[in-house]
């Protein structure tokens, strides 16, 4: 009688790759600013072509000058780029939410 080796489970085991290990988080970096000084740079090249005091871009100018010619990280740091003009006193933002208006101090940083 022929006797049929047995097969070695033990074989395919080590021979496939160990897939189940845990991915371990990124390592945290430094937020890239460029996104976010690319939108600025937008919008006070918006305010410049319209350089008066109290300018306002509407939703309507926003969308149009601003969001359509943007990519998803510059869409993410929008709302910190148009925070940081506020803060910096070179717009303001109205009572809506969605209205900018140039200050005096924007005015003037676009002149130069």
């Amino acid at each position: 009688m022929k006797s049929t080796p047995k097969k070695n489970y033990n074989r395919t085991a080590k021979t496939t790759p160990h897939n189940n290990r845990r991915k371990m988080p990124p390592k945290s970096t430094m937020t890239d600013i460029s996104p976010k000084n690319e939108v600025k740079d937008m919008f006070m090249k918006w305010f410049q072509k319209h350089n008066i005091v109290g300018q306002i871009m509407s939703k309507q100018d926003i969308v149009q000058n601003i969001l359509t010619k943007i990519n998803a990280k510059q869409e993410d740091a929008l709302a910190s780029a148009i925070n940081e003009l506020k803060q910096d006193g070179l717009i303001e933002v109205k009572e809506d939410g969605l209205t900018l208006s140039l200050t005096q101090k924007g005015v003037d940083s676009t002149i130069s």
